[in-house]
């Protein structure tokens, strides 16, 4: 918990903080939760008395945010409640549902080949897998099977274990890191958290929109590339118990969204024809999907 003393000591004034993060850190609550808990309750004992749940109330009711983000300071503020035992009643905001935006193709082709080595690495992996960048940043050597080119993630959420598989491409990309940095079985494959992950990417990201002329960039998230996983593999494969066992999603529900986010009228396809079944056979060995027939002709298409 040195981690956490060195975080929390501007706040030494209130220790009870920091006992709540260690008894989350105990409970065995995520890095990502306690660092949220920790920042919030910092924020809000900025602009109000902690020890006033009114005044936390109205600070809270008065922000210029989404209703996500208040319930989650909420919540965080509710912790602090619980252990010091103050009496408040907690309000409630609903998350405003919206729609997923899925980045095209190009669009993630381009900020993966214009990034660094190592963040082109970890960009490839997002594409290629759908891990969550926490996932990702947790990665060890152990996790990867070279010989197999499949990952083993230690699923994020509670989420159900996975088997992923990826490209040749950066199967030896990866290869070459492991042993560029002499990396061991139990190490890290890259350095950092996903927080630095996340903050490198935006500005990797907002760079490349401004030397190009692009601001659309700007409104691509680093979340997006698992949306784009997920999204794809679901129109590649039409199973959507596959998309969630290989999401590590606990709930359908949560996985039944992306079989409605690709707009499967857009031009990025490739088309081919096929008279006879061994023809057929061969597009469909190469990712190929039936569409329909056309003057004896079976019509099929593949994602550009």
């Amino acid at each position: 918990m040195t981690g956490y003393v060195q975080h929390t000591s501007p706040y030494a004034r209130n220790p009870s903080i920091l006992n709540i993060l260690i008894e989350m850190k105990n409970n065995g609550l995520s890095d990502s939760s306690i660092n949220f808990t920790r920042k919030a309750l910092a924020y809000l004992g900025k602009h109000a008395d902690l020890n006033k749940p009114e005044q936390i109330k109205h600070y809270i009711a008065t922000l210029k945010c989404g209703n996500g983000y208040k319930h989650n300071l909420a919540l965080a503020y509710d912790k602090y409640c619980q252990y010091n035992k103050i009496a408040w009643q907690p309000p409630t905001y609903k998350r405003q549902a919206r729609a997923i935006r899925i980045p095209t193709k190009t669009q993630i082709e381009m900020l993966i080949a214009s990034a660094g080595r190592v963040n082109t690495i970890k960009l490839s992996i997002s594409k290629e897998t759908g891990l969550r960048p926490i996932e990702l940043c947790n990665l060890k050597v152990r996790d990867v099977d070279i010989e197999q080119r499949t990952i083993y993630p230690a699923t994020a959420k509670n989420g159900a274990p996975r088997k992923l598989r990826i490209s040749n491409s950066l199967n030896k990309t990866l290869q070459k890191h492991i042993i560029k940095f002499n990396l061991k079985a139990d190490d890290k494959i890259f350095r950092g958290n996903s927080a630095n992950y996340s903050k490198h990417f935006r500005l990797h990201r907002n760079q490349l929109a401004d030397k190009l002329n692009k601001p659309e960039l700007r409104t691509i998230r680093l979340y997006d590339f698992r949306h784009y996983f997920a999204t794809m593999l679901y129109h590649k494969t039409k199973d959507i118990l596959l998309v969630k066992q290989q999401m590590g999603h606990r709930k359908l529900e949560t996985t039944l969204i992306y079989t409605q986010l690709l707009d499967l009228n857009d031009d990025e396809w490739t088309c081919r024809t096929a008279n006879i079944v061994k023809q057929a056979t061969a597009l469909i060995e190469a990712g190929f999907q039936y569409v329909t027939e056309l003057d004896g002709m079976k019509l099929f298409r593949k994602r550009k």
